[in-house]
C-alpha cells in the first residue's frame, strides 16, 4: 500500500489529497473512489496503523428506532433523540451556528440511511443495545433517554474493514496512491486557495499498530491536489495540549493523566490548518473518562482502558465521600469529571462485589473483546455464564489498580495501600455501604441509585447482561469485595476546524476557504463541535462515517 512521493511513475498530483488514514479518511477516500477519482492518502504513521483511533474502539454507534431496539421493547424516535442530543449538547455560542446544522443533519442520517447504509457494507450488530450516558437531570437534560448504542459485529475493526477494503480496491484501480511515514508540515495556500501540502518523510518503521513510532526524518515531500481534506484526528495523545486547552468549568487539569489513544494523535494538523486561515472554534470542549484504569499489558506510553461500567457499583472520591447525585457510574461523564476535579485529587474508587463486575464491568477496547472482535459465538456465549470475561478478570489478577478482599476492613487497608498519599475516610466508607445494604430489604427506597438499578432491570437488554441483581455488598454469597482504583482518561476533542455542512473549511470571517476540507475529530466530528459540551456516546464513530462522507462526496461534486 505504501510508495515513495519521489519514486518513478509515483504521482505528486491528485483530484484529492487525504491527510490521516484514520475511519474518517478512509471513508472519504471511499467516496472518491467510488466517484472515480484520483487520490493520495498520506499518514505519518506506519501501515500498520491503518484505520486509526477507530480500530482499538468497542464499535459502538448510536442509531435511533432500529430494529434491535425495536425488538427489546425499546420506543425511540427522531423527536426523542433530538431532544437528548440538543439537551446534552448546550450549544450556547455564536460559534455553535454549525454545529447545530451538522447535529440536525447527523440526527436525520443517524434516524434514516445510517444503518442500511452500513448493512449494505457488511457492517452487522449485536442485538442487545447498550444504555450509556443515562443522564439522570430530567427529561430535558443530559443523557440518553432510551438505549442507544449499538455494538458493531467485529467492534472497531469490523467497523473500519470495508473502508479498509474499499481503499484497497482503489490502490488496485490505480486511483489511491497510499503514503505512510509521511507527516505534513504545511498546507500551501496559492492565491487564497488550498492547493496542496508539504511535509516530512519520517524513517521506515516496523513497530506493531498503536505502538509509538520514531520521528527521525529522513526527507520531505510536496503533493498538489484540486482538494485537501484534513481528517487527522484530535489532541488526546498529547497531554500539554490537552493541558493548555482544559476549561476552567472542569476545574485544574489532573497532574496524573492516563492515555486513552495511542499517541500520533497529537493535534498537530489543527495548528497547520489554522496556519493556512482555518478557523478553530470549541476547543475548551472535550471528553475524557473518569473510569480509566492502568493497562497492566500497555501498548503505546501510558496506554489505560475504561471501565463501561453498569450502575450498581458506590463510587467514592479519593477520601472516601460517596458522589452525589446523579453521579453513578455510566450516566454522566463530564459532571463526574467536574466534580471530582473540585476534590484536588487525580482518581477515585469502585468499591462493588464479585457478582457485579461478573454482570457489569465491560472494557473498552477492540483487544479487550475478543470475543465480539473475533465473531467468536462460543465465547460470547460466556458473557451470559458465571464469571467475568477473561480480559476483566485478568485486570483484576494482574492490574495495578484493582484490590480484592474478603471483608470491608480488609478492602479498606488494601485501598489505602494502593494511594498511600491520601488518607481515605474508612469510617464513611463503612457507613455508607452498610446503610447502602440496609436499603436492600424493600422493594422500595430512598436511595436514588438503588431506585436506578432496579428501574434498568426493567429494560430486557441490561437484565440479561448488563446490570447484576440488586444485593447486599456485604453478603459474602455474592463477594469477595473489590475496589477499582479510577484515573482520569483522555479520549475525544470536542471542537476543532469549523466547516460548514459540505465539509468546507471556514476562516473566521465564516468565507469558505478554497480547496479545504476537514472531517472526523479534527472538525469537531462535524462543523468544529456537532456534540456541543457533551456527547451521548456511539457518536465517535459515526461523527467519522458522516463526516467522512460528506466531505468525501462533497469533494468528488467540484
Amino acid at each position: 500500500m505504501s510508495g515513495s512521493p519521489k519514486s518513478p511513475g509515483t504521482a505528486t498530483q491528485a483530484d484529492a489529497l487525504v491527510v490521516g488514514a484514520g475511519l474518517a479518511g478512509l471513508v472519504a477516500t471511499a467516496e472518491l473512489v467510488t466517484a472515480g477519482k484520483r487520490v493520495i492518502l498520506l499518514d505519518q504513521e506506519p501501515e500498520s496503523s491503518l484505520g486509526g483511533q477507530a480500530f482499538w474502539s468497542f464499535g459502538g454507534l448510536f442509531l435511533i428506532d432500529s430494529p434491535e431496539q425495536r425488538h427489546l421493547g425499546v420506543k425511540d424516535s427522531l423527536e426523542l433523540a433530538r431532544q437528548d442530543w440538543f439537551g446534552t449538547a448546550g450549544f450556547d455560542r455564536a460559534e455553535d451556528y454549525w454545529p447545530k446544522q451538522w447535529a440536525e443533519a447527523y440526527l436525520q442520517f443517524a434516524a434514516g440511511e445510517k444503518r442500511a447504509w452500513l448493512k449494505e457494507r457488511g457492517v452487522g450488530f449485536f442485538p442487545v443495545v447498550g444504555w450509556a450516558e443515562r443522564g439522570g437531570y430530567g427529561a430535558i437534560g443530559h443523557g440518553n433517554s432510551v438505549p442507544r448504542f449499538h455494538i458493531t459485529w467485529g467492534t472497531g475493526p469490523g467497523v473500519i474493514a470495508p473502508f479498509v477494503d474499499a481503499v484497497r480496491e482503489g490502490i488496485e484501480r490505480g486511483l489511491v496512491t497510499a503514503h505512510f511515514r509521511h507527516r505534513v508540515d504545511a498546507l500551501v495556500v496559492t492565491d487564497g486557495a488550498v492547493t496542496g501540502v508539504t511535509g516530512s518523510v519520517l524513517e521506515p518503521s516496523h513497530v506493531a499498530r498503536g505502538v509509538a513510532s520514531s520521528r527521525t526524518v529522513t526527507g520531505d515531500f510536496e503533493f498538489s491536489a484540486g482538494a485537501v481534506l484534513v481528517s487527522s484526528g484530535g489532541i488526546g495523545g498529547n497531554h500539554d495540549l490537552v493541558r493548555k486547552a482544559w476549561p476552567k468549568r472542569l476545574g485544574t487539569p489532573p497532574a496524573h493523566m492516563l492515555s486513552g489513544v495511542p499517541a500520533h494523535v497529537d493535534g498537530r494538523m489543527l495548528e497547520i490548518s489554522g496556519r493556512a486561515g482555518a478557523n478553530l472554534i470549541n476547543g475548551d470542549r472535550m471528553w475524557h473518562y473518569v473510569e480509566g484504569i492502568t493497562n497492566w499489558d500497555p501498548i503505546w506510553p501510558q496506554h489505560g482502558i475504561r471501565i463501561l461500567p453498569g450502575p450498581s457499583s458506590l463510587w467514592f472520591d479519593a477520601t472516601g465521600k460517596r458522589l452525589p447525585v446523579p453521579l453513578f457510574p455510566g450516566f454522566d461523564t463530564l459532571g463526574t469529571l467536574e466534580h471530582l476535579r473540585s476534590t484536588g485529587h487525580d482518581h477515585s474508587w469502585f468499591v462493588l462485589t464479585q457478582k457485579i463486575i461478573e454482570k457489569e464491568f465491560a472494557l473498552s477496547g477492540s483487544e479487550q473483546n475478543p470475543d465480539l472482535t473475533g465473531k467468536d459465538i462460543g465465547l460470547l456465549a460466556k458473557r451470559v455464564g458465571p464469571g467475568a470475561p477473561g480480559p476483566v478478570e485478568a485486570f483484576k489478577r494482574h492490574g495495578v489498580d484493582f484490590v480484592v478482599a474478603d471483608t470491608l476492613t480488609e478492602l479498606i487497608a488494601g485501598m489505602q495501600d494502593l494511594s498511600p498519599d491520601v488518607p481515605i475516610d474508612g469510617a464513611r466508607i463503612t457507613a455508607e455501604v452498610e446503610a447502602r445494604d440496609r436499603e436492600m430489604d424493600n422493594p422500595f427506597t430512598k436511595d436514588l441509585q438503588v431506585t436506578a438499578l432496579r428501574g434498568a432491570r426493567n429494560y430486557r437488554g441490561d437484565k440479561l447482561i448488563r446490570v447484576a441483581s440488586p444485593h447486599r455488598l456485604l453478603d459474602p454469597k455474592q463477594g469477595p469485595l473489590i475496589a477499582v482504583k479510577l484515573h482520569v482518561l483522555t479520549r475525544k476533542s470536542l471542537g476543532g476546524i469549523e466547516t460548514d455542512l459540505d465539509a468546507r473549511v471556514l476562516d473566521a470571517n465564516g468565507a469558505v476557504i478554497d480547496g479545504l476540507y476537514a472531517a472526523g475529530e479534527a472538525s469537531g466530528f462535524g462543523g468544529g463541535g456537532v456534540h456541543g459540551y457533551r456527547a451521548l456516546e456511539g457518536t465517535f464513530l459515526g461523527g467519522c462515517l458522516f463526516s467522512g462522507r460528506t466531505a468525501g462526496r462533497a469533494i468528488a461534486a467540484r
